[in-house]
């Protein structure tokens, strides 16, 4: 049973996930491979207001996405790129990332493989891993300017759109926790993290909500 005690710590950690950034023209735009193929159009909608020339999407599979996206989650967003209308010549794959901080490293290697110039990056993840993606992604390419984006969408509308709730608050407390703990293994820079959001995340904690957690003295970001 998830109480309104349990929505209302959830509404805390998804606002705290979202960085504000107003999308501008970067010089690429980097897709973050996950279950949710809205990271996939909301890059083509960026895409198409001329915020970037090119289209980076990063992601092999994972637990989550090995059945729905067998062929990876790069290639599958790769798919649905074309479907809306996107060039071809305008995406490159990056298909071997299982995690946020190889989806940043390796899609880095591969754009410099093609000698891509790069100063600035639009960031597109899921709704709730903005600030993690962001504070990944600032660690492991320091010189590079990111703006982070993703599919506006309340809280409420996302959980519609996964229709699996317990899901959705154990992912939230997963991110905080990486947000919590990363820094210090030198996976993300440090983002202060208010107290109302630290108590959520704890009340959260205490009430089960652990199964995207992560042993606190190893990880990957």
């Amino acid at each position: 049973m998830i109480s309104v005690q349990d929505w209302k710590d959830t509404q805390l950690l998804w606002d705290y996930q979202q960085m504000h950034h107003e999308p501008r023209p970067c010089s690429v735009g980097i897709g973050l491979g996950s279950h949710d193929l809205g990271v996939a159009d909301t890059t083509v909608s960026l895409f198409r207001r001329g915020m970037m020339p090119l289209i980076v999407f990063t992601g092999a599979t994972s637990r989550t996405t090995v059945e729905r996206m067998p062929r990876g989650e790069a290639e599958h967003y790769r798919d649905r790129a074309l479907e809306l209308g996107v060039p071809a010549d305008a995406i490159l794959v990056e298909p071997h990332a299982r995690n946020t901080g190889q989806n940043i490293t390796l899609s880095r290697s591969l754009l410099e493989e093609q000698g891509i110039e790069v100063s600035s990056v639009l960031l597109i993840s899921k709704p709730y891993e903005e600030r993690r993606a962001y504070a990944t992604a600032r660690k492991l390419w320091p010189e590079v300017e990111f703006v982070s984006a993703s599919t506006p969408m309340t809280l409420p509308e996302y959980v519609d759109s996964i229709k699996d709730p317990r899901l959705v608050i154990d992912m939230l407390v997963g991110s905080l926790q990486r947000l919590l703990i990363y820094p210090s293994q030198g996976f993300m820079i440090l983002q202060e993290v208010p107290g109302d959001v630290a108590r959520a995340y704890e009340r959260l904690v205490s009430r089960g909500f652990t199964s995207r957690l992560v042993p606190e003295d190893v990880g990957s970001a």
